[in-house]
């Protein structure tokens, strides 16, 4: 029996170079979103070391419910597309939508659905890993992992079901049903991965038996460190870049621009639910704020060279963001520019530990109050440089992705040897 264990061992480290993943997502390459900057990431570097990763994730629509981009680069489906690495990515048809909930959990189920079969057009993989939001390709993943017979890791990018139950993004019969389906499948799970240490000691709490922390991070050599802010300047420069839905609650950061007035200027760069609305409010109380599409690559870069101060948001009425970290908080911090940090719980202890900026309450009053404080004392807008080494210790994703593999590879190995 000894022989036959050690003969799996051999087996699976002599082929762990050549590792195959299927990778379920409801957001990938070319599409700009949180799923995509995280899994671009991790390909670049597990092609590095030469695994091979099928994506399964439908035609690219996001964030507008249609197809935005020319078809060659949305993909067609149910065929194979080249990806930017060495993954092949197998598209899925999606239902076009608009801004509404029960529109895009609809297209989002539908797409799950459909992920199932397009899993089995793919070479069987050694491990299947379906990242969450959204909710419903969770149970996708489970089915296809159960029926390959491979292992199943669930990443949650998102405190699920906690955030659901707080946003009410659910009612009645519909709520239970998405919270059992969210606990049956983390439950089951061969391993869970979380973006944060307070999630993953939540889900232990609640008797989920294998649960690890690879956080959200980026690429320090895509990133440079734009100088400092000029050190006398008439109007004071603050900048929001990424969504614009309910989670951020945007509307204060407006209406603290509107009580400091024409000496500052606030610019929010991105797209979501909320924006229209949001327009409408900065309009109504002739704020000092402009709107921007998305940016990428030097025009994005010019925005944050232009700023005196980055706002990082999440509203402090839905517990579930104690244990949640804006993934553009460790943009902001490899940059070097100062944080506005309206978060709490571990959000909050990372902008302290990387001495990165202030942590001010959800209010547009107080907030306005450390606009103008940090417009009369220029000085505090200076960074030391101590959050780009944090950034460099804790949230670089060639560690980050070695990690991921670590785990990958100890799971596998538990499974071939009955561990």
């Amino acid at each position: 029996m000894q022989d036959e264990v050690d003969a799996d061992r051999l087996s699976f480290a002599t082929r762990k170079e050549s590792l195959r993943i299927t990778l379920l997502t409801h957001s990938y390459w070319p599409e700009q979103s949180p799923p995509q900057r995280r899994w671009t990431a991790m390909i670049k570097e597990f092609s590095r070391a030469g695994w091979d990763v099928d994506v399964v994730t439908p035609v690219a629509h996001y964030p507008f419910g249609r197809r935005a981009l020319p078809r060659r680069m949305a993909g067609r489906p149910f065929r194979l597309q080249k990806g930017q690495f060495t993954e092949k990515i197998l598209r899925v048809p999606y239902l076009r939508h608009g801004n509404s909930r029960a529109a895009r959990l609809l297209d989002q189920c539908f797409s799950a659905a459909l992920s199932i079969p397009a899993a089995f057009m793919v070479r069987k993989p050694d491990v299947v890993i379906v990242t969450a939001p959204g909710l419903p390709t969770l149970a996708a993943g489970y089915v296809v992992a159960k029926v390959r017979g491979v292992p199943l890791i669930v990443e949650m990018r998102d405190a699920w079901p906690d955030l659901a139950r707080d946003a009410r993004l659910v009612q009645g019969s519909v709520k239970g049903v998405v919270e059992r389906v969210v606990d049956f499948v983390q439950h089951r799970a061969d391993l869970v991965v979380t973006v944060t240490e307070g999630f993953a000691a939540t889900l232990r709490a609640r008797g989920v038996r294998n649960v690890a922390t690879v956080s959200n991070g980026v690429h320090l050599d895509s990133i440079p460190v734009v100088g400092p802010p000029e050190p006398e300047r008439d109007v004071f420069e603050a900048l929001y870049l990424g969504n614009h839905g309910e989670s951020q609650r945007l509307d204060v950061a407006i209406r603290a621009s509107a009580l400091v007035g024409d000496s500052m200027h606030l610019h929010m760069v991105g797209h979501g639910t909320q924006r229209p609305a949001l327009e409408k409010l900065a309009r109504a109380l002739r704020a000092p704020v402009t709107f921007h599409s998305p940016l990428t690559g030097d025009a994005m870069l010019e925005r944050y060279a232009s700023a005196d101060t980055c706002l990082v948001s999440l509203r402090d009425d839905w517990k579930s963001f104690e244990t949640t970290v804006p993934s553009k908080t460790y943009e902001v911090l490899a940059i070097g520019r100062h944080i506005t940090a309206v978060v709490r719980g571990e959000a909050a202890r990372i902008v302290m530990d990387a001495e990165a900026g202030d942590i001010v309450p959800s209010s547009p009053e107080a907030l306005a109050d450390l606009w103008r404080e940090l417009a009369a004392d220029r000085s505090r807008l200076v960074r030391n440089g101590d959050s780009r080494q944090w950034v460099k210790t804790n949230a670089e994703y060639g560690h980050l992705a070695g990690r991921y593999m670590e785990l990958i590879s100890e799971l596998l190995a538990g499974t071939v040897t009955g561990a």
